[in-house]
């Protein structure tokens, strides 16, 4: 009775959130301890995904994507990762190294150095910036200390006051990640090269700078071809700033605070929301993940053989090996002793939390809100074991959503109420075809539910917003009907899982879906009916029915006295009868007056 009551206690102390994503009912004591860490910390929305041996047993997201709290969040969301994107940056650098196109102990400025711009160069007054190599700027030895104060402020990191760079550097609002490294190049170095570990957030933008410099395309794009989708990602993008700018299925940030805005305006804006310039932290800060593609980038580089990694087993190693300057961190990742590596990370609004263990457990903790104290820190990197260590049971199922899009999505619409899309598939088990009316369709479907199709669009399920599903299988082709005349319509093709791995659960890829716009054409008017050519076919048609015309009585012509002083004029003479026409009207004239008198 003691435990029933403990039990209902509990439940009222912490009412339950609103949860989405795969049931996973031999993980519910993570439900659980999730929604605890949610209500003692007061954060809004978290997504949490979590794999063993590779597969994808865990995955599901609680609270709000909304600042209104009106939307759940779900497994699909987007949100920024802050710092865990250095283990990012560091794993494309390395893929350099491995590739033989950097060296670590190459210097980073310089006419020595990969950056030989005088744009940097010109800026240096401390010689020993010449002797940053690219394994130093990795471990976080380069020589900057963002603790000691710079220009009045209490540390030197220029993300921290923007505004001041550009004042400084005569600058354009929001300043760049080149402004920024010029900024505190500017400033010299605070201690030698190599001497001691102090975390840099600039010394990874010179990282990114360096990718560009090397493989002459721009940091995002080259990251993206050569570590995401060679593993599979798909739900990873580079974030902005502003609300405004915010990517498709991105999560909002909560943040009570509000700072200066970094667009020189002169007014206060929420501090998740211009007090910093997002996409000048591309490579220390910038990106955006879900927490399940997040989980796929860990399993792209934990060296286990579960899943294929993006780097060789030597090069991991290599990156994972502790600098000399802190056992406990290596090459863009904290690691510990029992070989566990790991990154957080930290900005208004946001927290993250990755860990990838030798035995085979991963998992991504993304959350939209954050607190202050240590305590919550030591909680966030908790919460991980907590699930992984009480589970007794663990789900054969694997709820990865398909890595393949569809593609070459195209259509022709003939007639003005129907049209054909076909595409080539990807390697999802089948596949579902969204259709809207007026706009690119941007209601989507959700993780473990199944839809209905129809290609009369408007009878298929609808997801919201004008979208209805018009095809759901296996197909690659569908043939819609009972669309409006003269009207531009959007479609999309959504590659999802629903077999036996997923535990016949649905499991949708929502990011970089094939779309295809088409107008369908105007509905002939009746005047272009009428003015058609009549075709043989019509003519003997009309033949066959052609009624036949009234017997036709001749009447005597009548010679005309002639006139005196007067020509005789010329008298056409009378018709011989009344057409059929004229019979036809005289017909419709008496039929009116009657109707009238009636």
């Amino acid at each position: 009775m003691k435990k029933l009551l403990a039990l209902l206690l509990g439940l009222l102390a912490f009412p339950t959130l609103a949860q989405t994503g795969a049931s996973t009912p031999q993980l519910a004591h993570c439900d659980a301890a999730i929604e605890q860490f949610m209500q003692r910390w007061k954060i809004p929305g978290a997504s949490v995904a979590i794999s063993r041996h590779g597969k994808l047993v865990y995955c599901r997201a609680f609270g709000y994507a909304d600042l209104a709290r009106t939307v759940p969040l779900r497994p699909s969301h987007l949100l920024r990762v802050a710092s865990v994107s250095k283990p990012v940056t560091a794993t494309a650098i390395m893929k350099l190294v491995e590739d033989g196109r950097l060296r670590l102990d190459h210097k980073a400025f310089g006419p020595n150095g990969y950056l030989q711009s005088a744009y940097y160069t010109s800026a240096i007054t401390d010689e020993r910036i010449y002797d940053i190599t690219v394994q130093q700027l990795l471990e976080h030895s380069a020589g900057w200390n963002r603790n000691a104060g710079t220009d009045g402020f209490p540390g030197s990191d220029p993300i921290d006051f923007p505004r001041h760079v550009a004042d400084v550097l005569s600058a354009p609002n929001p300043v760049g990640d080149s402004t920024m490294v010029r900024f505190l190049l500017t400033k010299g170095l605070d201690f030698k090269p190599g001497a001691r570990f102090v975390y840099s957030n600039v010394g990874y933008l010179v990282l990114g700078k360096i990718l560009e410099q090397v493989t002459r395309q721009p940091y995002e794009g080259w990251v993206r071809q050569h570590i995401l989708a060679p593993a599979g990602i798909q739900e990873a993008h580079l974030g902005h700033t502003l609300l405004a700018d915010k990517a498709e299925r991105e999560a909002e940030y909560f943040s009570k605070d509000q700072r200066a805005a970094c667009y020189g305006t002169g007014k206060d804006v929420p501090a998740a929301y211009g007090s910093w310039n997002l996409e000048a932290m591309n490579a220390h800060g910038g990106w955006l993940f879900s927490a399940r593609d997040l989980v796929r980038f860990l399993l792209a580089t934990d060296g286990v053989a579960s899943r294929p990694d993006v780097l060789a087993p030597a090069t991991i190693e290599q990156m994972l090996e502790p600098s000399q300057n802190n056992r406990h961190y290596a090459k863009g990742w904290m690691v510990s002793k029992n070989k566990v590596s790991w990154h957080t990370g930290s900005l208004d609004g946001t927290a993250s939390c990755v860990a990838q263990t030798t035995d085979g457990y991963t998992w991504a903790i993304l959350l939209n809100g954050r607190a202050a104290p240590n305590r919550f820190w030591n909680d966030l990197e908790k919460l991980g074991w907590e699930c992984i260590d009480g589970t007794t049971q663990w789900p054969a199922q694997d709820f990865f959503p398909p890595d393949q899009n569809a593609k070459n999505l195209r259509g022709s619409a003939a007639q003005p109420t129907t049209a054909t899309l076909h595409w080539t598939r990807g390697n999802g088990t089948r596949r579902l075809v969204l259709l809207k009316e007026g706009g690119p369709v941007d209601a989507l479907p959700q993780d473990g539910t199944s839809y209905a199709a129809d290609a009369a669009y408007g009878h298929g399920s609808t997801l919201g917003k004008g979208t209805f599903v018009v095809a759901a299988g296996s197909d690659s082709t569908v043939a819609l009907r009972n669309l409006a005349p003269n009207k531009t319509y959007y479609g999309r093709v959504v590659e999802y899982f629903q077999n036996d791995a997923t535990g016949q659960q649905t499991m949708y890829a929502l990011d970089g879906n094939p779309t295809w716009q088409f107008h369908t054409p105007a509905a002939p008017s009746l005047l272009t009916k009428l003015s058609r050519p009549t075709t043989k076919k019509a003519l003997a048609t009309a033949t066959r029915h052609k009624v036949k015309p009234l017997p036709v009585t001749k009447a005597p012509i009548k010679k005309l006295a002639p006139t005196s002083g007067v020509k005789k004029a010329i008298v056409a003479p009378a018709a011989a009868s009344e057409s059929y026409l004229d019979k036809l009207r005289s017909k419709g004239r008496e039929l009116l007056k009657w109707f009238a008198k009636a």
